[in-house]
């Protein structure tokens, strides 16, 4: 019979709020999709936080901006519009404006953990990319409890549920573990992709950088198991 492709298993390491984490997860399933490998990988994401001393209701993004980088008006709006147009070319609509906030993603860590609980990756993985909407595209304030509850209805979790695992804080200890857990093992900027728990790439990398990491993990994934094997 034929031999079984390797089995091909991606973390990410990412923040909700992280617009790069957007580009670069888009355009790793882009690769996986032309790869024939999206239904045979499993994708898991994983807590980072850019900005836990947020307070509720976040801040204007101009401003953090500038505080945090240092970045103006002009290089504000010339990184929004590079966003957007990298957005639109792997088919994720940034919705920019001079009244965009950013928020504290803490809440929202906690409802990603508890959708690959209870509900398995795939669920996460959707859970994920309609919070990457809610904020992104949307503008929705993803530090708000009644707007995680909402988007993880979306994604057909339990309302109810949903709403009691943030109100009661229960994945807290445990996601903060996980976070620190990353940090421990040197991950300090995001999104950062840990291929078949060896191959680390940081920052959205282009198509043909994940491609060719993938390919070279699949080769050692293939003859492992061909020495595991073999008499």
């Amino acid at each position: 019979r034929p031999p079984q492709t390797p089995r091909l298993t991606i973390d990410i390491v990412s923040d909700v709020g992280c617009p790069w984490c957007v580009i670069g997860y888009e355009t790793l399933a882009q690769t996986l999709r032309g790869m024939g490998l999206a239904d045979t990988t499993e994708v898991r994401f994983h807590p980072f936080e850019l900005n836990p001393h947020l307070a509720a209701g976040g801040q204007h993004l101009g401003e953090h901006l500038a505080q945090k980088y240092g970045s103006n008006s002009d290089q504000s709006r010339a990184a929004r519009a590079r966003l957007t147009s990298l957005g639109e070319s792997l088919g994720f609509a940034f919705r920019f404006s001079d009244e965009t906030r950013i928020y504290n993603t803490w809440r929202a860590h906690q409802l990603l953990f508890w959708a690959r609980e209870s509900a398995g990756l795939q669920k996460q993985l959707e859970l994920q990319r309609l919070l990457f909407e809610a904020y992104f595209t949307e503008g929705r304030p993803i530090d708000d409890v009644p707007t995680l509850v909402e988007v993880a209805a979306r994604a057909g979790l339990d309302a109810e549920e949903a709403g009691a695992v943030l109100y009661d804080a229960r994945y807290a200890d445990v996601v903060r573990a996980e976070a620190a857990e990353w940090r421990a093992k040197g991950i300090s900027a995001v999104p950062s992709v840990i291929i078949n728990g060896r191959s680390l790439l940081t920052g959205a990398q282009p198509e043909e950088v994940f491609r060719n990491a993938i390919t070279r993990a699949l080769a050692t994934a293939a003859s492992q198991e061909t020495n595991e094997v073999s008499p």
